[in-house]
């Protein structure tokens, strides 16, 4: 698969159909569609502008970051579709259905909204494209459309993290008739929703009642992006130089829980771009939580997010290592996880109780050192045995980093101990 030449999108959909149709069970995982999108698109980088989260893909080893943007935004895209289905899928039969309607409604939607990505339906010669072919061409243009990927984190993340809002539009779009008023709205949404975190971003900024110079590179690199009217980049401009309170920032009118938590961790990365997190930055955060509707569990929940994307592909992140501290950030996942663990501790070990296997590897592990397939194994099983608490259950933690020795420091005190 090499998703720089013709035809990589059907490619992709005949490798991806398994995943695709397990999809429409995982929505009721979470218990809210929401839930579930945020729950793939998260870790793959995509609301961060970092193409990290391509996997098991054909041939993806050699992939550049273009080419892997592309995949994400197209299974972020057909994920969302998906996700929102009233029911799970019966057959390879129905899923074909659906996905030949969700390309149908990908090429209409950037049609109408994103106008300087037009696709004719039809050839040069007239002969009628499909469905695929058009929802093909306007991928390879959006993408097009993005910064290079060549020298920083946070270029990366104010151009492309963008592309997260194609996903949150199109998710409405797809449930909408595409009348020429649905498409003036949502265009006006497309710009306002850009504006929107150009305001969080100098809200963030403007927390500490200092603009660093990082975080004026941020606007300026987001500004460039946008793609906003001339005399809207104005006035962000104004409003990063002056700051804005926190009020202005225009919530979704549908309350959206997974765009609330977009800006949230906007907010938080553009914190992160000088390295120094002061108190009244985190002073901000809670209150820019409370704005949002969260509670303080949310701010906790999307900085255990962040840091185990982060520690997860700290060797693919390369432009952010200038900026955090790994030990720094390690040590501060280690404890909001183990606090976490620590309330949940009962329910942890009732589960690891009722797991033969795991019991029986802790019982050898006391007696004898174990094989390093043995330990593979007994760290995929508690890391398994995490995921029944509710808040990972929306989380993806980082499975790379959550070796034996760390989980050792993240579950509970004499927690073993106390299994057997």
């Amino acid at each position: 698969m090499n998703p720089g030449e013709k035809g990589w999108l059907k490619e992709y959909l005949e490798f991806r159909q398994v995943l695709l149709q397990d999809l429409t069970g995982e929505a009721k995982k979470a218990h809210h569609p929401e839930y579930s999108l945020y729950r793939v698109i998260q870790p793959s980088g995509l609301m961060y502008g970092q193409p990290v989260g391509v996997t098991g893909l054909p041939d993806s080893s050699g992939w550049d970051e273009k080419d892997r943007m592309k995949i994400l935004l197209a299974e972020s895209l057909i994920s969302s579709a998906l996700l929102f289905q009233n029911k799970a899928i019966q057959s390879p039969e129905e899923l074909s259905r659906i996905i030949l309607k969700t390309l149908e409604s990908i090429g209409s939607f950037y049609n109408n909204i994103f106008p300087e990505l037009a696709t004719p339906s039809k050839s040069f010669f007239g002969k009628k494209k499909s469905p695929l072919e058009v929802a093909e061409k306007i991928l390879d243009k959006r993408i097009a459309n993005t910064s290079e990927f060549d020298t920083n984190f946070w270029v990366q993340l104010f151009h492309n993290s963008l592309l997260f809002l194609d996903v949150f539009i199109f998710g409405q779009w797809i449930h909408t008739n595409a009348d020429r008023i649905v498409t003036d709205f949502f265009k006006y949404e497309r710009e306002e929703l850009r504006f929107s975190v150009v305001k969080v971003i100098a809200c963030a900024a403007h927390a500490n009642s200092t603009i660093e110079y990082e975080e004026r590179r941020l606007l300026d690199f987001f500004l460039q992006s946008t793609e906003l009217p001339i005399e809207k980049k104005r006035e962000a401009k104004q409003i990063f130089d002056q700051g804005i309170v926190m009020e202005e920032i225009n919530l979704p009118t549908n309350n959206s829980w997974i765009l609330k938590k977009y800006f949230l961790e906007i907010a938080i990365l553009t914190i992160w771009a000088d390295k120094r997190v002061e108190e009244s930055e985190i002073a901000f955060l809670k209150d820019l939580c409370r704005y949002l509707g969260f509670v303080e569990d949310d701010l906790e929940h999307s900085m255990l997010a962040i840091e185990g994307f982060v520690l997860e592909h700290w060797e693919k992140l390369n432009y952010l290592q200038n900026k955090q501290d790994y030990n720094q950030v390690s040590e501060q996942f280690i404890q909001r996880m183990a606090k976490v663990t620590g309330n949940h501790k009962n329910r942890l070990l009732k589960e690891v109780q009722g797991s033969n296997e795991l019991m029986e590897l802790l019982r050898k592990a006391r007696a004898q050192e174990l094989t390093e397939t043995e330990k593979q194994r007994m760290q995929e099983l508690l890391v398994a045995t995490l995921k029944i608490i509710p808040s990972f259950v929306i989380i993806s933690l980082p499975q790379k980093f959550l070796t034996l020795p760390i989980l050792m420091k993240i579950l509970p005190q004499d927690f073993f101990a106390e299994v057997a």
